[in-house]
């Protein structure tokens, strides 16, 4: 049940109407019915799953517990209860994303000094989220062991925030000190969220079915046969799929969020147009932003103050290691680790040029100047292509084969594919970057948000008349839900 599908929306209409009926009465009941809607739609994409959810959930129902009750009587044991939840969400990540892939490493390598082994993998199903709500549950004793939060004692209560059907498939990553107290009152039937949700929502199912949706084919053709492809078909490949996955993934963030906030719930931001960054740093604090902020908290700054006494150097490693957990968190695959490993590189060397950069910027007065500021774009961008081709490559070899396809010169560009779907999808990506130089920069262009009525109308209607007309509307699945 994608959440751009026509099922999804009946089913959503659906749960609406009771949902905000029990807002009448108390509001564990709509928290009630909140669950039974999430669980409903998580089995509906693998019934088989639900049990490895519940399971996982009641763990960390217990573990707060007893975490919140140790925290004064007895600090050892809420530390070991702590470590426990971290190592268990830990855990099941590696069992379920990691461990064949792990397996048929370590039976590579032992065959490579003359070792041979019986070891087999097997084939792991990794429940479908499982990256997303497992880091929202180690997130949760952590915060409960550090006394930011108290113990939720309400199951039903907990288990509406893990199992949140908006946000469990591909994010935003929620944090529960923000996201639970807002279980703990009635949502009712307001005009402004179900507006504001809605253009959410529809701003976000145009970048979903007319951009990435559209420019899927032809980078799927150039990047799962790279030996038929040149060098300028890798370069405009990484070009559009850079585009592609920002309208995808940030097409599931704006529907999740809108879908949210029509039942009166705040999520987490995920995007904040990060194609006008300046640099890589500025960068990641623009894209994923969940993500990038749980492992900053929960990985960089604990390893940031554990090499402290390294100086510089202790820093640079933690940087590394945290785009390294950012890389491997997407997917058990070389590619993953190298994507990371890449930004972390970028990141050192932008982190070590920063006072020189600044010091220049500052002699020649170059902060205030438009051509500098777009010519660090453009560098940016062009650098984060290059990430996401190491990204995208659905091997090292194929990644090998593109970089080293430059000595053969640019070569001839692939044009396969539909001329007038490929089209569409390049017209719509310069409606998106359009509207986010709009917002970045806060223009004085009307859309969504006009302050006069018939325009915001207008808007709308051109946008569902256009999804209607140029969106691929087959219900593609999301990039991230395979993470």
């Amino acid at each position: 049940m994608l959440i751009n599908s026509i099922t999804f929306w009946i089913f959503f209409a659906l749960f609406l109407i009771p949902y905000f009926a029990l807002s009448r009465y108390k509001v564990s009941w709509q928290n009630v019915w909140l669950l039974i809607g999430s669980y409903f739609f998580y089995g509906w994409a693998d019934w088989k799953m639900i049990p490895i959810l519940l399971t996982s959930t009641i763990v960390f129902y217990l573990l707060g517990l007893g975490i919140g009750r140790f925290n004064n009587k007895s600090p050892q044991k809420a530390s070991l209860l702590s470590v426990i939840g971290v190592l268990f969400g830990i855990g099941l990540l590696v069992y379920f994303k990691y461990l064949g892939f792990l397996i048929d490493e370590f039976a590579k390598l032992f065959e490579s000094i003359g070792l041979k082994t019986n070891i087999t993998s097997f084939q792991i199903i990794m429940p479908i989220g499982i990256s997303f709500f497992t880091f929202k549950l180690i997130s949760y004793v952590i915060e409960v062991h550090r006394e930011n939060i108290k113990a939720e004692k309400d199951f039903i209560t907990f288990a509406s925030f893990v199992a949140f059907f908006p946000t469990i498939m591909s994010g935003p990553i929620d944090r529960p000190n923000k996201f639970l107290p807002q279980l703990g009152s009635k949502r009712l039937f307001l005009y402004d969220n179900i507006s504001e949700g809605g253009k959410r929502i529809l701003w976000g199912m145009f970048l979903k079915m007319c951009i990435a949706n559209q420019l899927a084919p032809y980078t799927d053709a150039v990047f799962n046969n790279v030996s038929h492809h040149s060098t300028i078909s890798f370069i405009v490949a990484g070009i559009l799929y850079f585009l592609q996955m920002y309208a995808d993934f940030c097409g599931y963030s704006h529907m999740a969020i809108g879908t949210a906030q029509v039942m009166g719930l705040k999520v987490a931001e995920n995007f904040n147009r990060p194609f006008f960054a300046q640099n890589v740093a500025e960068y990641w604090r623009r894209w994923h932003m969940s993500l990038t902020s749980w492992i900053t908290d929960y990985i960089f700054m604990p390893l940031n103050i554990k090499f402290r006494n390294w100086g510089n150097w202790g820093l640079y490693l933690a940087t590394i290691i945290n785009l390294i957990v950012i890389g491997i968190w997407h997917g058990a695959n070389w590619t993953y680790f190298f994507f990371g490993l890449y930004h972390g590189l970028l990141l050192v060397i932008v982190t070590a040029n920063e006072k020189k950069r600044k010091k220049i910027e500052k002699k020649y007065g170059l902060k205030k100047k438009e051509w500098y500021k777009w010519s660090r774009r453009i560098l940016t961008f062009f650098l984060c292509m290059i990430g996401c081709i190491l990204f995208r490559a659905n091997s090292t070899d194929d990644i090998s084969y593109i970089f080293s396809s430059i000595s053969n010169g640019f070569g001839q560009l692939y044009t396969g594919g539909s001329l007038t779907v490929f089209t569409c999808g390049i017209v719509s990506a310069f409606i998106m970057l359009f509207k986010d130089y709009k917002d970045e920069y806060k223009r004085n262009i009307y859309f969504f948000h006009a302050k006069r009525e018939y325009i915001r109308l207008i808007s709308i209607a051109f946008c569902i008349i256009y999804i209607l007309l140029f969106g691929e509307l087959s219900g593609n699945s999301f990039i991230y839900f395979q993470f």
